[in-house]
């Protein structure tokens, strides 16, 4: 829906394409949905959820054995983001690289977005 001819609306890091490949084997998943909610410090929160199939309207971007869901209420935030596998000394998980954030919470789980062209929040 929200798309360039020829460019995916996400990126997939080969490690993030593993580790989403895998969970759909473990899980006989269709592919990983990714979303948006309100919620968290900043206001909004990512969501993940495994899924048999993609809904109507949703964004589907298949890279190797990693299929990703959009869901339609948050492609225009997640367009350009890069979606990251990091395994670090004390955690994992996955990261969301996106140039549309103008800011996050100190923990990292929220973010907010510059307000939408017209919105109530834009005209004050």
């Amino acid at each position: 829906m929200f798309s360039i001819p020829g460019k995916p609306p996400v990126t997939i890091t080969p490690a993030a394409e593993a580790r989403i490949a895998r969970l759909m084997a473990d899980k006989q998943a269709g592919g990983l949905r990714i979303g948006l909610k309100k919620g968290g410090c900043a206001g909004m929160e990512y969501t993940m959820e495994l899924a048999e199939a993609a809904n109507p309207g949703d964004e589907v971007v298949e890279q190797g054995g990693a299929r990703v869901m959009i869901a339609p209420t948050a492609q225009m935030f997640l367009f350009g983001t890069q979606i990251d596998y990091k395994t670090d000394l004390l955690d994992s998980g996955f990261r969301f690289i996106n140039p549309n954030v103008t800011e996050s919470c100190g923990c990292g789980e929220s973010v907010r977005f510059a307000p939408l062209e017209g919105s109530a929040a834009q005209r004050g």
